[in-house]
């Protein structure tokens, strides 16, 4: 079975689709580091809300050795433990969208994806009909996205 480790973003981003399940179609499992799932529980009063602890197919585990964060001083707690706990689990992907982040992971030789990657999937697997539609959705959502990104993005999944 995949490793699949996620950050909040993500999370977020496909809750805000009312898409979450695509982590489960596309992955099986996924794993949430303790702090993740703090951070999502701070927003129980959203509308998109989910408690993943009730979600079978989502793990939320705290980190054997919570020491490691101090080398990520500069991340918030979700990012830091994302990358902590990939490492420590060997995970097989990370999901991450920040670009600090994503830097860290990348140095420490992590395989990356992040939402646009995950909905570029779910549109190969024939999950989703539109990545332009998504991206446009989440951004009526408040969540910022470029016009150029978008439209790679688009171009990408051959749109």
């Amino acid at each position: 079975m995949r490793k699949v480790v996620s950050n909040t973003t993500p999370l977020l981003s496909l809750l805000k689709l009312g898409r979450l399940h695509l982590l489960k179609d596309l992955y099986g499992n996924v794993i949430v580091p303790y702090a993740v799932y703090l951070e999502i529980e701070r927003g129980r009063d959203w509308e998109y809300y989910v408690d993943l602890s009730k979600q079978s197919w989502i793990t939320i585990q705290k980190l054997a050795n919570p020491e490691a964060l101090s080398y990520f001083f500069d991340l918030d707690s979700g990012e830091a433990e994302v990358i902590v706990l990939a490492r420590e689990l060997h995970a097989d992907l990370v999901i991450l969208d920040e670009s600090l982040g994503r830097r860290y992971a990348q140095e420490l030789g992590l395989t990356l994806t992040g939402t646009i990657g995950v909905l570029l999937k779910a549109k190969q697997n024939r999950l989703i009909p539109s990545v332009k539609n998504a991206l446009l959705e989440l951004s009526e959502k408040g969540v910022w996205l470029s016009t150029a990104l978008i439209q790679h993005a688009s171009e990408l999944a051959g749109e």
